[in-house]
């Protein structure tokens, strides 16, 4: 069971293992970031960040080690991971490889409710979805292979995005095969589905959404 995190988002996260390699002013957080392709992940902001770190802060999970100047830029705050700080990161950690939790996808709440739709037009809508998933995986794979072998980072630093493109290319898999189902008329349930719409009362409830909906 998942501990309560005293700061749980996934920025926070970041800011701990960075902080756990060593200390460093947010600046270079940003930039370690970026170079190792993290922003996306966590989302990455810049004031987000300076929010994040003042959060962690305040908990006593992280602390200023010193104030940097260097010409005339603004002053830059080294921060550092506390003892706390290391226990509460490597315990989320574990957590976090370790337990399957259940994530709500704003797709798997569409999916629910798909039959409020007429079949052929969500096999349209899915085969729009498969146009642009295929687009996704096309590009994060160019990305992976990038980050591979022109910037040389060892396949340790790219696991979580070969992980994304894996949950990319099943969900791919699997609607490319309901629109098949649905389009062959072979989905469990698809008589019914189709029953449904040709009902007068269900094409009045779909004209009276598009009126609604103009």
């Amino acid at each position: 069971m998942a501990s309560k995190r005293k700061v749980s988002n996934p920025l926070a996260l970041a800011v701990m293992a960075l902080l756990f390699e060593r200390p460093m002013h947010p600046y270079e957080m940003v930039s370690l970031m970026r170079e190792r392709g993290k922003h996306e992940a966590v989302r990455l902001r810049y004031s987000s960040l300076y929010s994040v770190v003042g959060a962690l802060e305040r908990e006593g999970l992280i602390s200023a080690r010193e104030t940097l100047r260097e010409g005339r830029r603004p002053e830059r705050t080294v921060y550092g991971i506390t003892q706390g700080g290391r226990e509460e990161f490597l315990t989320w950690l574990r957590e976090l490889i370790s337990e399957p939790v259940r994530e709500y996808t704003q797709f798997a709440a569409g999916l629910t409710f798909i039959a409020a739709l007429p079949p052929d037009e969500a096999a349209g809508l899915l085969e729009e979805r498969v146009r642009r998933l295929g687009d996704e995986v096309g590009d994060m794979r160019s990305r992976l292979d990038e980050a591979a072998k022109r910037l040389g980072l060892p396949r340790l630093f790219l696991i979580e995005s070969e992980h994304e493109l894996v949950l990319r290319e099943a969900e791919l898999g699997w609607v490319r095969d309901l629109v098949g189902e649905i389009r062959a008329g072979t989905l469990g349930g698809i008589g019914g589905w189709r029953s449904f719409h040709s009902t007068p009362a269900a094409a009045g409830a779909e004209e009276a959404t598009g009126r609604d909906d103009g």
